[in-house]
């Protein structure tokens, strides 16, 4: 198993646009390699307190060693972000008072481990499980799902234009003979999907709608976002780092919904909004410096909204 290798994406901008105070509480839901954790640890202590989640137990390990020398304030936690209403119930802390980031990137480590099958650059069992313990993989979902299936997948998660066509292909392929490694799957989209007038390789969105499908990644987002708002202190802050247009609209539409002043369709007589409970602090996303993605070409993609509880 190869080590923990992740180049922390935005890392000055998001934890500057968390506002860390010593002596507040703060989670970082997806602690990766540690580096945006280590920042807002230092940052925060002493007095403050860093609940630190990944549902990785790599990446679990690779943080805890990253945030060592501050042990005393730091809470490691081997849980999906969608558990935080309950951890912070466990812990009994009723409002979070400092804040909450979410880095949704899939790190360097498991793009490149040949054991969780993320990436189509080599060969590896067909898997992409964030939580090993997931009982569905894109194995399972590649040789038993059905055709109609696959074109959502491919359609609605990996926005792929010949999703029909690839959809058709897999199920007839798998007819014969199952999809075992990703580079089989990658093969087969070569051969099945058009490359004219496409810089990626054909089989990027094919590959991004089932690892989207195998962690039910945007189910899970958009469920916590609209959870954790509530759980929020007055002036704390939530902070989120997206890698598609998927989860960017996600974070945008949710920011958006709790910062309006109305969203009632003019028919109703009586507003059931309520006043607005966010303040957004990134009327545009921020995006990485050309300087961070010549050293990170990964972080090309990467967008970060930003807003604060007002109410």
């Amino acid at each position: 198993m190869n080590e923990f290798v992740h180049k922390t994406v935005l890392l000055k901008e998001a934890v500057d646009l968390l506002n860390c105070q010593p002596g507040k509480t703060y989670i970082d839901a997806t602690a990766g390699g540690g580096g945006h954790s280590f920042e807002i640890a230092k940052r925060i202590a002493p007095g403050g307190r860093l609940i630190i989640l990944d549902t990785d137990p790599v990446a679990i390990k690779a943080c805890s060693e990253k945030v060592k020398e501050y042990k005393d304030i730091t809470t490691i936690i081997r849980s999906n972000y969608s558990e935080i209403p309950n951890i912070l119930k466990e812990l009994n802390i009723d409002r979070l008072d400092g804040g909450i980031l979410f880095d949704l990137g899939v790190s360097f480590y498991q793009l490149t481990s040949q054991e969780r099958g993320f990436s189509f650059q080599q060969e590896s069992p067909l898997d992409m499980r964030m939580n090993p313990n997931n009982p569905v993989s894109a194995y399972d979902i590649v040789n038993s799902w059905p055709e109609n299936e696959l074109y959502r997948i491919f359609k609605e998660y990996g926005e792929e234009r010949h999703s029909r066509k690839m959809a058709k292909k897999i199920v007839e392929i798998r007819k014969k003979q199952k999809i075992e490694t990703t580079k089989e799957l990658a093969d087969l989209a070569l051969k099945t999907i058009p490359r004219a007038g496409q810089k990626i390789h054909p089989a990027t969105r094919v590959f991004q709608g089932l690892r989207i499908a195998v962690n039910n990644e945007l189910n899970i987002l958009e469920e916590t976002l609209n959870k954790v708002v509530h759980l929020l202190g007055k002036n704390a802050r939530i902070v989120v780092i997206s890698f598609h247009s998927l989860e960017d609209r996600i974070v945008k539409n949710t920011f958006r919904n709790y910062s309006s002043k109305c969203t009632c369709s003019p028919e109703k007589p009586i507003c059931e909004c309520g006043p607005p409970i966010l303040k957004v602090l990134t009327k545009k996303p921020v995006v990485p410096t050309t300087e961070e993605v010549k050293e990170n070409p990964s972080a090309r993609s990467s967008k970060l909204r930003a807003a604060e509880k007002i109410k």
